[in-house]
């Protein structure tokens, strides 16, 4: 070794002894662990973006909210779940009714939160709500028997909603909207994606309204009074521009009694009603059946305010076994909504399959 490689290497030991040149991050992402008994919501409130808290099997009884961007909330499966508490909620979140609230601002949207692995039931409004989101994850979720939604959110883009089941809530398994409370038109969800997820025995499976650019692709669903529901209305712009794609939706014959903006449900499997633009593609839709104004496999379905669907495409889906029909068009010829390769037996009017 010569002289000049001793001296670099003295040079190089003086530097990272003094610190200097040791470009060591300042924090690392954190794990901040929760056992039954402690509260979620205080760790939740330590920790930083990239952090995550894990929750450890056991029942919480609270709500919780994140408003901490790139948090991650995780469980441990099934057996990690939150209930309301025994007595009076606490926090806006759960005096709200919510299990698990995500929450941005009407001005900054809360980026790339993830809640996974957990169970949230018995909630008198949502398991899981979200506002005011941007690349919100939420997968391995099971959310069952709450009051009114198991998963929804609102003001929100680019969610990615997968592998979760949602069961015997109230109103939809899974619920997205423009905005919930306020009138006004359809918003672009820049990709919002629901995916792969069991939705049963709620009133219906998902419900999309007043938005755009969405996906809901690959899910099952059953045993709900609806299926997936695509609802617009008077406002502009309409909701559409949509990909219903490669869901199993069978037997959705639960009953439902009417409500104030619709009939009585039972029996629909696809509805469509005030929407443009919507693809409904590769589908199997199969004995959903009933005698509501609804009912049937896929229907075109003319809202309650005199909105029409308009150049919707519904095509390569395979129906069976669906009454009134497999197919059902209450919308005039030419708002140019078009059926082709379907596989089906009965239609109203008839020729649509």
């Amino acid at each position: 070794m010569t002289k000049r490689h001793i001296s670099l290497l003295l040079c190089t030991a003086a530097l990272v002894g003094s610190g200097v040149g040791a470009a060591w991050p300042t924090s690392l992402p954190k794990t901040y662990l929760v056992h039954q008994g402690e509260s979620i919501q205080k760790a939740v409130d330590s920790a930083k973006s990239g952090d995550t808290v894990l929750l450890f099997p056991g029942v919480y009884h609270e709500s919780v909210k994140v408003t901490t961007p790139g948090l991650t909330l995780r469980g441990m499966g099934h057996a990690t779940v939150l209930a309301p508490p025994a007595g009076k909620a606490t926090g806006d979140c759960g005096e709200r009714g919510n299990g698990i609230c995500v929450a941005g601002t009407k001005t900054k949207r809360l980026k790339d939160v993830t809640v996974s692995d957990l169970t949230l039931t018995g909630f008198p409004r949502a398991g899981l709500i979200a506002v005011g989101t941007d690349g919100l994850t939420v997968q391995h979720v099971t959310a069952a028997n709450n009051g009114l939604w198991g998963i929804a959110e609102e003001r929100s883009v680019r969610s990615v909603i997968r592998q979760n089941t949602a069961q015997d809530n109230g109103d939809a398994g899974v619920f997205l909207a423009n905005t919930i409370t306020a009138e006004q038109g359809a918003t672009e969800t820049q990709g919002t994606l629901i995916s792969h997820n069991r939705l049963e025995g709620n009133r219906i499976g998902v419900t999309v309204r007043r938005l755009r650019d969405l996906t809901v692709a690959e899910n099952n669903v059953s045993g709900n009074c609806a299926g997936v529901f695509v609802v617009g209305d008077e406002n502009k712009p309409k909701a559409g521009n949509l990909t219903v794609r490669g869901n199993w939706v069978v037997e959705n014959n639960k009953y439902c009694p009417k409500t104030a903006r619709l009939p009585y449900l039972q029996g629909s499997g696809i509805v469509l009603t005030g929407a443009e633009d919507t693809r409904v593609t590769g589908n199997a839709v199969v004995g959903n059946t009933g005698k509501s104004p609804l009912s049937g496999g896929v229907v075109l379905f003319k809202s309650f305010v005199g909105v029409t669907s308009d150049r919707n495409r519904i095509s390569d889906n395979t129906l069976d076994s669906n009454t009134p029909a497999d197919i059902v068009n209450q919308e005039s010829a030419k708002r140019n909504n078009t059926f082709e390769h379907n596989v089906c037996w009965a239609s109203k009017p008839a020729g649509l399959c």
